[in-house]
């Protein structure tokens, strides 16, 4: 009995600090995008799914909030920089970014546009235009709400989360590199955020 209470307090204690070096490391790399720091984060966050798995119930530490808190935490701040660096490999730097946080693709003009371009009998030209605008604060009401769910056990949450964002986003997505960077960005958030989630569902189940 002795020995399995040791035991017990060595998986709670590594899955404590690797969700607190996920957390660290998830902010610093949220602060500094493009860095390496998110690989580590994503190290340390595999081993934290790995305790959480292996951890008996129940908590001997009292520290549900604490798991909780911190796997948020990582979810909501690791997920932009890894949404960054998926988008990255995928895509390299062909994507001209806006200056709303979206990126800038070739459209057709505005109406607006073509008439004054008819009225000086030029032919409407295509413009460049901004797409997804307000990624970063839409992607972390996201992983907040996909990481919540999974928490909880209500994995039935993350259709609604990208039901949601996809009808949100349906009308920009017609030029072909938004299609790829919101697949690739939404799917590399909402994977983080519930590998994150699932970390304190396993914890605290």
């Amino acid at each position: 009995m002795y020995e399995f209470g040791i035991a017990s307090l060595l998986v709670w204690a590594a899955l404590v600090l690797s969700l607190v070096a996920a957390a660290v490391l998830s902010v610093l790399a949220f602060l500094k995008p493009k860095s390496h720091l998110i690989w580590f984060a994503a190290g340390t966050l595999g081993i934290a799914v790995v305790a959480a798995a292996a951890v008996p119930a129940p908590d001997p530490v009292g520290g549900a909030t604490l798991i909780a808190l911190l796997g948020l935490v990582v979810a909501v701040f690791g997920g932009s920089p890894a949404a960054i660096t998926a988008l990255d490999l995928a895509m390299g730097a062909s994507s001209v970014p806006g200056l709303h946080g979206g990126i800038l693709v070739e459209g057709p003009a505005t109406r607006a546009e073509a008439r004054a371009d008819a009225a000086g009998g030029a032919p409407a030209e295509p413009r460049r235009r901004e797409v997804l605008r307000g990624g970063i604060t839409i992607g972390v009401l996201e992983r907040f709400a996909a990481a919540g769910s999974i928490a909880a056990g209500l994995p039935e949450g993350l259709a609604l989360v990208i039901a949601v964002k996809g009808v949100g986003r349906f009308t920009e997505l017609e030029a072909p590199e938004a299609r790829e960077r919101f697949i690739i960005g939404t799917f590399a958030s909402l994977i983080w955020a519930t590998v994150a989630g699932l970390v304190v569902h396993l914890a605290i189940r």
